[in-house]
Formats: structure tokens, sequence, C-alpha cells
């Protein structure tokens, strides 16, 4: 600011009274000093200056997975439409399925005094959020729930969708079902093989152990797998793929396949209803999900002192073709 009144010839009250859009100003000496603004690339820092107003510094954090995963891109969409109603701005740090690097992103966000933290856990460790939670930072975990900590968390129903699946294709007369997911280290990876297994066992089915893979999902760590099932002797007819990035890597290893075994995705994804056939899916609303989180967040900055929440949202099976494909 010093140097805005310096290049503008007023005084720093001046230029504090021009940019905080105080009265009293003479238009052409604000015209001055909006052009030495201008000039000099000056910004104010509204952290500071809420701070020294004692006010809310009118930025959220949020942490998901990987900003680059459509899903959490249509996450944090929704979780900026609900904070900008309520001006304010998010801040978006990507932890990579890393617990340190969530622990740092949300200290980071912690540090530059933002009104309330959204995270996608990483971990299973949150004690480090407890002086934030005290000290009246709000907390509300996304997706998967949080470890030895009590917060709000907004969930889906996983198991449950998972189950359905299951026996979707069976009620189609499969009988041989593979489960293909994420690490079993991830809480919505353990949860949908979880319901796989239910689902399979409500309707009769022993799971084999043999056709159920968790790991990262990759082009190598999908398709070998796959691959060795299907060249089995008795391969299974069918397959349930734990999330998104699962069922894409799984339609690679399937391409150029005559016969391909029935298929439900969980998550739903661009161009699914499109592709030949149109992929099953498990689906929710992942708009809803954000939208949920954030209006539980806002909730608590606006007085809400109830005991921490679980909120569980429903999913649906979309059947559109590859989930209906009989067994050979």
């Amino acid at each position: 600011m010093n140097d805005v009144a310096r290049l503008a010839g007023v005084s720093i009250k001046t230029v504090s009274r021009v940019v905080n859009d105080e009265p009293a100003v003479h238009p052409e000496t604000a015209a001055r000093v909006l052009a030495a603004i201008e000039e000099l690339g000056f910004r104010r820092n509204a952290g500071a200056r809420n701070l020294r107003r004692g006010s809310t510094t009118g930025t959220l954090g949020l942490i998901v997975e990987d900003v680059g995963n459509p899903f959490y891109s249509e996450l944090t969409r929704a979780v900026e439409r609900v904070a900008t109603a309520f001006g304010r701005q998010v801040l978006t740090g990507s932890s990579e399925e890393n617990p340190d690097r969530e622990r740092e992103l949300a200290l980071e966000f912690c540090g530059r005094r933002v009104d309330g933290l959204l995270i996608v856990p990483a971990g299973d460790r949150h004690t480090y959020l407890g002086p934030e939670l005290r000290s009246g930072t709000p907390v509300v975990f996304v997706d998967r729930p949080p470890g030895d900590l009590a917060a709000d968390t907004v969930l889906v129903d996983n198991a449950a969708g998972a189950a359905q699946a299951a026996a979707h294709l069976a009620a189609h007369g499969h009988r041989r079902i593979a489960f293909v997911g994420d690490s079993p280290e991830i809480h919505t990876a353990r949860e949908r093989l979880r319901g796989f297994r239910e689902g399979c066992a409500r309707a009769g089915i022993g799971p084999e152990e043999r056709v159920v893979v968790m790991r990262e999902p990759g082009e190598d760590s999908v398709a070998e797998p796959v691959h060795r099932m299907l060249a089995a002797p008795d391969p299974p007819t069918a397959v349930v793929a734990g999330n998104n990035r699962v069922t894409v890597e799984l339609l690679r290893a399937l391409g150029g396949r005559e016969r391909r075994p029935a298929l439900v995705g969980f998550d739903d994804f661009e161009l699914a209803d499109l592709l030949d056939p149109p992929v099953s899916v498990v689906a929710h609303d992942v708009g809803l999900l954000g939208r949920t989180a954030a209006e539980l967040l806002f909730a608590r900055l606006q007085g809400d002192q109830s005991p921490p929440r679980k909120v569980v949202l429903p999913v649906r099976l979309i059947a559109r073709g590859s989930g209906e494909v009989a067994p050979a």
C-alpha cells in the first residue's frame, strides 16, 4: 500500500479508503489510486483484513484424492456452488491417497485460517485435527469416514450398491461372478467388496477368492489378472467393477474380445451409455454428495452444535445392457 500511495501521490489512509470502497474520496483521487493499483499489480490481503476485523477469512479447504478424477471434479464443483451461495471461496488440494499429504494439506489450510474443512480421507488417523475442532473449525468428512475422531461424515451406501450389482447379475443367470476393486486400504473399496460378498451369499453363490482382485487400478494391474481369470478352465461369466477407474481399465482389457463377460460398474462415468454394449452401473449422485457435505459444514458455521452426524446417501442400479448379458 505504501507503493500505491507514493505512485498516486496520496496518503496510505486514502488508499485504504479506496480499496475498502469507503465514501469521502474524490472521484479523480480514487481514479489515480485505482490506476496505481493496476500498474503495480496490488492485491488486497483479504485474509489479513478479515483477521484484523475478527471475522471469517471467506475460504473453505477441500481435500480430495485426485482433482483430475471426474468423480472428484464433480464433487468439487458441487461444493463450490454451495460455497459461492454463502460468499465463500474454495481452496482445493489432492492427497494422492497419501495420509501424510492429507495431513500436510489440512494443516496448511488451517494455518491459512480457512473457515472450515471438507476432507476425503486418505488414511485412518485424524486425531491431528482434534485441536482444530476444539478451536471451532468445523470439519466434514466426505465419501469415507474418519479414523479415531468423531466428526460429521457424508457417505454413499457402498455395501448395498455392490450387493445390488451381484444380485442383478445372479438374476440374469450368472453363478461365477468376479469382483475387481481398488486397494483394500481404501474404505469404499472394502465396503464394496463386503457388499459384493453379501449379495452373492443372498443369491446362493459362494464367491471364490480366486476371482476377487483388489489393487490400485491401472492398465497392467487390471488387465493381467482379468486375462488370467478369463483364461482359466472355469472362467467367471460376469464382473462387478469397484469404481469408475476400474471399470474403464476393465473395458480396455476386454476390448477386442469376441465374447465379453457381463459387467456392472460402480460409479457412473461419461459416455457409459454410448458404448457397445452400454455399461450398466451402480450410480449415486456425486453432486448431492458434495452439496450435502457443504451444507452440513455451513450449518456448523452458522452455530449448529448438535452431536456429529453420519449421513448415508442412496445408490441405484442403472441397467443399460452390459450387466444383462446372459452367461455363455
